[in-house]
């Protein structure tokens, strides 16, 4: 459920090999019937194109927010103050209120999250006021205390100043473990980071050379050379993965961050898009399991997994890799809820997204979604 519908922005040509990551599950919002449209960029990726001017984006956004928080009866003052600000600089400025409401309706209104159920909690964190790279830094501690929370994940999101150069993080989630490339050429560690370690190396930072060395954040304002930003061991929550019955499993050394934390998307809301909103919330125990340990492509656990269970993975046992996987799913759903840390199961998601569309559906809203 970190996932909410942002968009990820566009590069400087003569950097796009520095900005690593895919296009995860977090939002942009717009208002209404102000649909952003994701087009393609030729290199793979996306990027959101707004569909009308931003001063009508902002208007629509407004209105949007007087119509579902009551507030009709300052709208007309606020929209005379948004045309001024047009007027005046070219953009506008939303108030830390307006602030909030965009980014939970960014959070509901994304077409690629099962977890909109609990939008409304979003935790919208202001650090507008962030000037330099070492505020963000700050700034993003910050969230990570307070969502991590001990375990008990909470969502949130933080959202950068728009003014100015742009800001940029250049992690695709703000908890990452590095891809160290061995001189046989495979990978020690996550090989979806591979470009991102690479950079960090460039930049002087080398790890302990380990399985699950978590990278450092790498930030950059505008045309400023990239940095390093250590993120304290203190202040990561990790979880060992071990298996209720299979005690092979523990002794694999498995582990994973407790905080899912997308970084490197854009929140695009009333025509202003902020270019550094890192956002948090809670993971889907098939994230782990299935996708980042499991997948070939990515720790391609599976094999010890299956060894650890004594599975036979011959011919007469074709299904050998899917029984490795449930219980590598077993596992950490398992190890999550023994070390008191929130996560949410596949099941139960997908439920709470049906109460969320039929939630919806009550309010007269259609649900949008990347099925």
């Amino acid at each position: 459920m970190h996932q909410m519908n942002m968009y990820q922005p566009p590069l400087e040509n003569d950097k796009q090999e520095e900005f690593i990551g895919n296009l995860c599950p977090i939002s942009g919002a717009t208002a209404g019937a102000v649909t952003p449209i994701a087009v393609p960029r030729g290199n793979g990726m996306f990027s959101l194109q707004p569909t009308l001017h931003p001063m009508c984006e902002a208007e629509a956004f407004l209105r949007q927010m007087a119509a579902e928080t009551g507030g009709a009866q300052d709208l007309v003052q606020r929209l005379d103050h948004l045309r001024c600000a047009f007027a005046h600089t070219g953009t506008w400025q939303p108030t830390a209120d307006e602030l909030t409401f965009g980014a939970r309706l960014a959070w509901r209104n994304s077409v690629r999250c099962v977890g909109r159920m609990f939008w409304p909690s979003l935790k919208v964190f202001d650090a507008r006021a962030a000037r330099t790279m070492g505020e963000m830094y700050l700034a993003i501690l910050d969230h990570i205390d307070w969502a991590t929370n001990g375990g008990d994940i909470r969502p949130a999101i933080t959202v950068f100043s728009a003014d100015g150069p742009k800001m940029r993080i250049m992690n695709s989630q703000l908890i990452l473990y590095a891809a160290h490339v061995q001189s046989n050429g495979s990978i020690l560690g996550d090989p979806k980071n591979i470009a991102l370690t690479q950079l960090a190396k460039k930049l002087g930072w080398n790890g302990a050379g380990s399985p699950f060395d978590v990278l450092p954040l790498v930030m950059r304002i505008g045309d400023a050379a990239p940095q390093l930003f250590e993120i304290p061991p203190a202040k990561i929550l990790l979880v060992k993965i071990r298996h209720p019955e299979c005690a092979g499993i523990a002794a694999l050394g498995l582990q994973w961050f407790a905080l899912p934390a997308v970084a490197n998307m854009a929140l695009d809301m009333g025509g202003v898009q902020f270019t550094a909103a890192p956002s948090s919330g809670v993971y889907q125990g098939t994230e782990i399991g299935s996708f980042n340990l499991g997948d070939p492509q990515r720790y391609n656990a599976l094999p010890e997994v299956a060894a650890a269970l004594g599975l036979d993975t011959g011919d007469k046992n074709p299904l050998w890799r899917d029984q490795a996987l449930v219980e590598l799913n077993r596992a950490v759903l398992h190890s999550f809820a023994a070390d008191g840390v929130r996560i949410m199961d596949h099941h139960a998601l997908s439920g709470s997204f049906k109460r969320f569309c039929t939630r919806e559906a009550a309010q007269g809203r259609k649900v949008f979604g990347d099925w």
